[in-house]
């Protein structure tokens, strides 16, 4: 047991080990480099960054093959070798100070990219001047909602997640008088009115939908997308059944915009499937949009967006100007100038979480402070010795 214990040891602190994760990581960074063109930013860092292992296909099927280790596996194996050769070999000394705060900057450098990964949420805010939201919404995700609108005060909203309809599994909320049954789901697809005479377009779907405007529009599945400027547009038939059948199949799809009616149970109802949108306990409205020009060309100078903030409780209520390099905080959240619409009348702002944001800060200035104490203390070393030889050499 105690060769075995040594063993283990001896292969988690030693520097082969080290060396060959660097390696790795390196073949890594290269592959995802090279597939950026295809995946984009977000696409890379799901597939082979924040995730333990890239999965490939087996040739000739849809199953999952892992065939690489990834970001997570390569970046806690580093974590475990660097904390355990720590543990074993390092002794605190003053002249190894250097190296232990650049260490420790390392370790939560590390740290601060699995959390990121683990906590991170980006969001989107789009507002026409004069217009107020309460809620972000997502760039990549989507959500199926129920909304009972029988009291024109307010909306009773069951938000279903866009993964329960890609596993077209029945659902039954205690809010509804009725279940859902998604009956196919497309995780990118586009839309088309139907012709009277038209045929139907190359590669559609079978129509399935039998209610509202479903039943005049066609579904054509498309590749998914992974770059930066483009996103999924997902489509699905969703069926709801009532305690005495059937009340129809809808089509539903971000696409189109105006949530469908219908009345059941003496009660007035809507179904949409939207980008998925995360509520928050205040409002921003924009005053006013500004785009500046350098003089003369059509070359973006700055973007800024006059902001009113106010807060549900009343603890807030101010204006904020948000432009490029000037973000607003608060609550934990970041809201960044990203761009415009419809002819400057329309900002687009960026709203990420992340509460591990600090960590990188702190991580890189350990790491700056201790190779200045380390280099710093070998210098200092070398111009003592230098000068004890050339005092030797004038005696």
């Amino acid at each position: 047991m105690s060769e075995f214990r040594q063993a283990f040891v001896s292969f988690f602190v030693s520097l082969k080990l080290t060396v060959g994760l660097l390696a790795f990581s390196i073949v890594l960074v290269f592959w995802a480099t090279l597939a950026q063109v295809k995946l984009g930013i977000w696409g890379v860092q799901e597939h082979f960054f924040r995730t333990f292992f890239v999965f490939g296909r087996f040739p000739g099927t849809e199953i999952p093959v892992p065939i690489f280790p990834g970001g997570y596996f390569l970046g806690g194996l580093l974590l475990i070798n660097l904390l355990a050769a720590h543990v074993q070999r390092f002794r605190f000394s003053w002249k190894k100070a250097g190296i232990l705060l650049t260490h420790s900057g390392l370790i939560l450098l590390l740290v601060g990219e699995l959390l990121s990964g683990l906590w991170q949420e980006d969001f989107q805010m789009r507002l026409d001047e004069g217009e107020t939201k309460d809620y972000s919404e997502s760039f990549r995700l989507n959500e199926l909602v129920v909304i009972d609108a029988t009291d024109p005060e307010w909306d009773d909203v069951v938000a279903i997640p866009e993964g329960i309809l890609a596993r077209n599994k029945e659902l039954q909320h205690p809010k509804l008088p009725f279940r859902i049954v998604p009956r196919a789901y497309y995780p990118n697809a586009q839309l088309q009115m139907k012709g009277p005479q038209a045929p139907a377009p190359t590669g559609a779907a079978p129509d399935l939908a039998t209610r509202d405007l479903g039943t005049r529009v066609s579904v054509t599945p498309l590749r998914m997308t992974y770059r930066d400027n483009e996103r999924n547009l997902p489509s699905a038939f969703v069926e709801l059944i009532g305690p005495d059948g059937t009340l129809g199949t809808w089509l539903v799809s971000p696409m189109i915009t105006q949530a469908q009616s219908f009345d059941f149970g003496g009660r007035t109802w809507k179904l949409q499937l939207r980008f998925a949108r995360e509520h928050k306990p205040f409002s921003l409205s924009l005053l006013d949009f500004s785009h500046d020009r350098y003089p003369g060309t059509e070359i973006p100078k700055n973007f800024s967006s006059r902001i009113r903030l106010k807060a549900e409780d009343g603890s807030e209520d101010r204006e904020v100007l948000i432009y490029m390099n000037n973000p607003l905080r608060y609550q934990g959240l970041t809201f960044y100038q990203a761009g415009f619409e419809n002819d400057d009348r329309t900002t687009v702002l960026q709203v990420v979480r992340n509460p591990s944001w600090i960590l990188p800060y702190i991580a890189c200035t350990l790491m700056s402070v201790g190779l200045l104490l380390q280099f710093g203390y070998h210098l200092v070393g070398f111009i003592r010795r230098r000068t004890a030889a050339r005092a030797s050499a004038a005696v």
